[in-house]
């Protein structure tokens, strides 16, 4: 592995784990695809620091349980002001 690519997996996981930002979040602020991030995080991570893939992944699971949340805040807010 590339030490570039290497060094934004190991970015990628510590600004999850102290955000706790979702996929989207973190591909807009690295400036990559959200398939990028989800690569990083899910394939190359593990290999990297198995700890560090653990706690992210706890994180993006629970973002995952909350999206639908999130998604009908963000429609309650579209028609509040209608």
């Amino acid at each position: 592995m590339q030490e570039y690519i290497r060094k934004r997996v190991l970015d990628i996981g510590t600004f999850i784990m102290e955000s706790t930002a979702t996929v989207r979040q973190t591909a807009d602020e690295f400036g990559v695809s959200k398939s990028t991030v989800h690569k990083d995080v899910t394939e190359r991570l593990p290999l990297i620091n198995e700890r560090m893939a653990m706690e992210v992944k706890h994180v993006l699971e629970n973002n995952k349980a909350e999206r639908h949340i999130r998604g009908g805040e963000a429609t309650r807010r579209k028609y509040q002001d209608n």
